[in-house]
């Protein structure tokens, strides 16, 4: 199998590197490391013994050469390992360690260990564009995905219809992190609905047959098993009146298709659209992550209807991005961007689209959607990836 190569860079010490299922953490590391010691906790007889005697884990390390590498894969799995790790960076010299996870929740309880900071925090992303090279056809990204576990199948199809039934076999029920696992696949197709919006989540609680509170409960999961996130409002220096709803993505816009129902009854851009949006989030997430930027992700909304569906703030300055699911770009398209530049005319406003011209229109940028993905490294700014070839 061909191993793609990842922006990801290897820090020097030890880090946590948390992702979900199939974005291709254990890969990596297996190519990027390959002496390490692993430690892995998806093996049933690994998982029972460590979590029977967290200290065998000091006896394996200390076992190894000095010096070595050490990959805990699964890390939330047996979180009391972490009291042994930081006890070994603290009294025996030389090793790194490196700590994966596809769930958050054990990990964000109150008492679990996290290195006090001696463990940097990094993030593996379902593929950019630049890492898939040649193989990047936005076409297939919007239909499949970019999840390496998909992206690299020999059956992509399947293995993307597979992939929400691994996390509610696998994560879920396993994990028992939800009592009905019925009630919440039925939340996962609801908040299909809700890709690229607000998430209403009494609507949603309608729709599924249950509580509020139930609801809220499976987002936040979602968001602990890192299979969605949302993005809050940017309201810095704010003249207009603003929604406060921060707006709700899957992580994968192939894994919000599989989910989204879709039947006779439902329009192509229904679907098409929040697609496109949710891989270049997906994307911006990633260049965020890899980068270093200081920069943050927001979208922006006024009450009176008004968005732009992407906003990076930060050290850099200030991007606004809208994405449209056209192959032209019409004067209302402009709307959002053209409101947010009187509101903050500092900001470069870009509009992506399906079309082949780049244009400039009133100071706005429109760019074709799949270029502008394709020339985005986190090795570079922002500046290059909308420069012209």
């Amino acid at each position: 199998m061909t191993i793609l190569p990842r922006f990801l860079a290897l820090p020097r010490g030890s880090f946590f590197l948390f992702g979900p299922r199939g974005t291709g953490k254990t890969t990596w590391l297996a190519s990027t490391l390959p002496n390490a010691l692993v430690v892995d906790l998806l093996k049933p007889e690994e998982y029972r013994r460590l979590a029977a005697r967290p200290e065998r884990l000091r006896e394996l390390v200390l076992g190894a050469p000095a010096g070595s590498d050490v990959v805990i894969d699964e890390i939330q799995r047996v979180p009391e390992l972490l009291n042994v790790v930081h006890d070994l960076m603290e009294s025996a010299d030389g090793y790194r360690f490196v700590l994966t996870g596809s769930s958050a929740r054990k990990l964000r309880r109150g008492g679990v260990n996290l290195l006090a900071g001696r463990a940097a925090m990094r993030s593996m992303h379902p593929f950019m564009a630049g890492e898939a090279g040649r193989g990047f056809d936005l076409e297939t990204c919007l239909k499949l995905g970019t999840v390496p576990a998909v992206f690299s199948s020999q059956d992509p199809e399947s293995a993307l219809a597979a992939y929400a039934a691994l996390y509610v076999e696998q994560e879920v029920r396993a994990e028992g992190l939800a009592r009905d696992v019925g009630s919440f696949s039925r939340f996962l197709e609801a908040a299909a609905f809700s890709h690229g919006t607000s998430l209403n989540v009494s609507a949603v609680a309608r729709e599924c047959e249950t509580s509020r509170t139930t609801v809220a409960g499976y987002l936040e999961l979602l968001e602990d098993l890192l299979l969605a996130f949302r993005l809050p409002v940017f309201t810095r220096r704010a003249k207009r009146r603003l929604v406060a709803h921060p707006r709700f993505f899957y992580f994968d816009c192939g894994v919000f298709r599989s989910l989204r129902p879709a039947g006779p009854l439902d329009r192509p851009e229904e679907i098409g659209g929040p697609a496109l949006e949710g891989l270049v989030a997906q994307h911006l997430r990633a260049w965020l992550a890899y980068s270093g930027v200081d920069a943050r992700l927001y979208c922006w909304r006024t009450r009176s209807g008004v968005e732009v569906d992407f906003v990076l703030y930060g050290t850099d300055g200030i991007w606004a991005f809208e994405v449209k699911n056209a192959d032209r770009v019409r004067p209302e398209d402009l709307r959002g961007l053209a409101a947010f530049g009187e509101e903050y005319p500092e900001a470069r406003r870009v509009l992506l689209y399906r079309g082949a011209e780049r244009l400039a229109v009133r100071d706005i940028l429109c760019l074709p959607a799949g270029d502008f993905l394709a020339r985005l490294h986190p090795q570079q700014g922002l500046e290059l990836a909308v420069r012209r070839p």
